[in-house]
């Protein structure tokens, strides 16, 4: 899961960086207004941190902009604004969710977790496909009898995969998701992955389409 984080401020910006990575996503970090644009033009993420108060261009009008293209990606603000016009006025411009500086870390990543649920169209807490099912929380993944603790970044392809069941996600598809903008992969990461998810819970749970990609089989 690749999140776009907009901050100007390099203490907070690096701290929730660091958190999430810590919790399995991939992070790419912007600290003005004109640079988030220009990025969310791209449309390479799943989901938005936004600060409000930012150079170049304030927070609220990135979002608004954002909007006016149709986009439905999720997100948070994240902000020092903490009056009632203020939050009515973010929330009403599209924002999914608004949390007021400063904040625990591990609310932020359940408050994403949860809008991250609601775009995927999914209401319970686990993500499934009726066979294997994967808790964001925890990265715990289960199929049948079988529960294991996945790695970052094991979590985060078939976090990816099980967000879209019975979708193929090609090779670039899966990278975009689990790598941020600085980090280097490699020609087999994906693959490497792969087996080692197939390797805990077994080679049935993520399928491979020969020249097209992988996918988990969309059962319920």
């Amino acid at each position: 899961m690749r999140i776009l984080l907009v901050e100007d401020d390099p203490m907070i910006g690096e701290a929730v960086a660091t958190a999430l990575k810590d919790a399995a996503y991939a992070v790419d970090w912007v600290r003005d207004g004109m640079a988030a644009s220009h990025t969310l033009e791209v449309g390479e993420h799943q989901a938005v941190l936004l600060d409000l108060g930012l150079p170049g261009r304030d927070g609220l009008d990135v979002l608004r902009r954002l909007r006016q293209t149709g986009a439905s990606l999720p997100v948070i603000v994240i902000t020092a604004r903490d009056s009632v016009e203020d939050r009515i006025k973010g929330l009403d411009l599209g924002a999914d969710d608004y949390l007021v500086k400063p904040f625990d870390i591990d609310e932020l990543l359940a408050r994403m977790r949860a809008v991250i649920r609601r775009e995927g169209g999914h209401a319970a807490p686990l993500l499934s496909n009726g066979r294997v099912s994967l808790d964001p929380a925890s990265r715990e993944a289960r199929c049948d009898d079988v529960a294991v603790l996945l790695s970052a970044r094991e979590f985060a392809l078939l976090q990816a995969l099980l967000l879209r069941p019975g979708t193929i996600l090609t090779r670039a598809e899966l990278e975009e998701r689990i790598y941020g903008w600085n980090e280097e992969v490699e020609s087999n990461a994906v693959d490497f992955l792969i087996h080692g998810v197939r390797r805990k819970l077994g080679a049935h749970v993520i399928k491979n389409v020969r020249g097209a990609g992988w996918l988990v089989d969309k059962l319920a």
